[in-house]
């Protein structure tokens, strides 16, 4: 995989997914670490109080501190705040959280030494990931608790996982040929304030629902050809009189997908059905909405991943002025859409795999059972679809709408973007097995109409899914079978099949 070149400030969404996926980093321009470094240094020497250089922190920030102690107050810092719980972060995120947040401290604003940025990057390349517990950040005043723990790992605390081996720190920064990170005045905090947490938690999640909604465009297409769906309700023409740009594209897609379909030809005149259930017949509607909405997410997460989003910020000579930026209410809100669309996305599969097991609906074997009574077929599996759905469904309620006063009123509204963040990873888990449900049972039904077959750009599907997934010619043990077919729709394989790639069609 091609090496990426982040240029601070300016780096696309693609980037940031090749870095999550497992590229190599590396930094280009960083010029404007030194001109802010600087700053912070003559504030020093002048004595002048400044919040986050010679003061405590939050609710403690008219406390001023000696000189001889600014070394000592930046890493007792990072120590208390270090108080993360819950499971570790996959390696992933932890990677792309290095990566964005070395980007962001190059852009200048943060009074940071190069040092600091170096050891971001050295742990970056040699495969140093400290380990983060999940848990514990409000996404206000900064993911203060998991950057606390990034940090603490590159000065020799905690813990680090050394190309996949889990280390105390201390030992794993030796191993790596790394020296531990001795903080400066101002960098730990400007090491644990910012968004990067949730940012890097709601851009993986991004990443694997394009996939997922990747895979349930083409779940849907093969459903509506198994159950001898209608494609007249993809008809541009009928997309155009609404005029919503999801729902337009989405149309154009399943009919591309279907085109050239025996099966939908054999019943394209002198059909008995007036109508497909919504699930089949609504889904440029439903789909499309979910297509915008994440549009709208990704345009929010690439503006974040650039941000400087630490506090204070160096602005200028003499200028280091308190805000707000770590509050991270715009990556709360993208994850909130980002979860309703997952849940929407698996909701609308589980429907259509409902329609795949039920021989009223369907005009097939019951369960999609050969010799059913004997067997069961899929029966089992929809209620595994159904359970995951409405598992999603709890988890999609909007954390943003959640606050609680912290540091003794000081920090008295946050975002919860973090924890609303994280969530997405185990939804978009939950979707791509529903989905993967799906396609196992259309499958199984489009192979009842054989010889007829579907059209061009399914058959691949088909063939790459038969290849670790055999027919349900009797009853099995069909546990490994869901995983696999999870794993397909994770991996962005249904997609790449069948020619989709909803990621790369996002702006930059």
């Amino acid at each position: 995989m091609t090496a990426i070149s982040l240029t601070p400030g300016a780096n696309a969404l693609t980037d940031w997914r090749a870095i999550l996926d497992g590229a190599a980093a590396t930094l280009g321009d960083d010029g404007a670490i030194a001109g802010g470094q600087q700053i912070v240094e003559e504030i020093v020497a002048a004595g002048t109080v400044t919040y986050g250089v010679n003061t405590g922190f939050g609710k403690l920030a008219s406390v001023r501190i000696a000189d001889a102690d600014l070394a000592l107050l930046q890493r007792n810092l990072i120590l208390s705040h270090a108080v993360g719980t819950g499971p570790a972060l996959p390696d992933g995120v932890v990677r792309l959280l290095l990566a964005m947040k070395a980007a962001s401290l190059a852009r200048g604003a943060s009074g940071v030494r190069a040092q600091v940025v170096a050891a971001l990057t050295a742990a970056l390349a040699a495969d140093a990931l400290p380990v983060i517990p999940a848990k514990g950040s409000v996404g206000a005043s900064g993911d203060l608790a998991p950057l606390a723990h990034m940090t603490a790992a590159l000065m020799g605390f905690g813990e680090i996982r050394l190309k996949g081996e889990t280390l105390p720190a201390a030992e794993g920064l030796k191993r790596a040929g790394l020296a531990p990170l001795a903080l400066g005045a101002k960098e730990g905090l400007a090491l644990i304030n910012g968004t990067q947490v949730s940012t890097t938690l709601a851009l993986t999640g991004l990443a694997a629902i394009t996939r997922v909604f990747d895979a349930a465009l083409v779940a849907g297409a093969l459903s509506v050809d198994a159950l001898k769906g209608s494609d007249t309700p993809f008809d541009p023409r009928i997309q155009a009189l609404r005029g919503q740009p999801g729902q337009i594209r989405v149309a154009k897609t399943l009919l591309d997908l279907i085109a050239g379909s025996a099966i939908r030809e054999s019943h394209r005149h002198g059909d008995s059905k007036v109508q497909d259930p919504y699930s089949l017949r609504c889904q440029p509607q439903v789909m499309g909405a979910v297509r915008d909405l994440i549009a709208n997410a990704a345009a929010t997460l690439a503006i974040e991943a650039n941000a400087v989003t630490d506090n204070p910020l160096v602005l200028g000579p003499g200028e280091i002025v308190s805000g707000g930026n770590f509050h991270a209410e715009p990556v709360a809100f993208a994850a909130d859409m980002l979860a309703m669309g997952v849940c929407e996305i698996g909701n609308l599969s589980e429907r259509r795999m409902a329609l795949l097991v039920d021989p009223v609906m369907s005009g097939l074997p019951p369960f999609l059972a050969r010799d059913a009574g004997l067997n069961s077929g899929f029966m089992i599996a929809q209620v595994t679809a159904a359970a995951l759905a409405s598992e999603n469904k709890q988890k999609a309620y909007p954390a943003s709408v959640d606050t609680i006063p912290t540091s003794a009123n000081q920090e008295d509204h946050v975002s919860m973007a973090t924890h609303g963040a994280f969530r997405l990873l185990d939804m978009a888990r939950n979707a791509a097995s529903i989905i993967g449900i799906e396609l196992m049972a259309a499958a199984e039904a489009i192979e009842h109409h054989h010889p007829l077959r579907t059209s061009a750009r399914l058959e691949p599907v088909l063939a790459l899914l038969r290849e670790s997934i055999a027919p349900l010619t009797e009853d099995r043990y069909l546990a490994p079978d869901l995983a696999a077919a999870t794993e397909f729709v994770l991996s962005g394989a249904v997609g790449e099949a069948a020619g989709l790639d909803t990621f790369a069609e996002f702006p930059a």
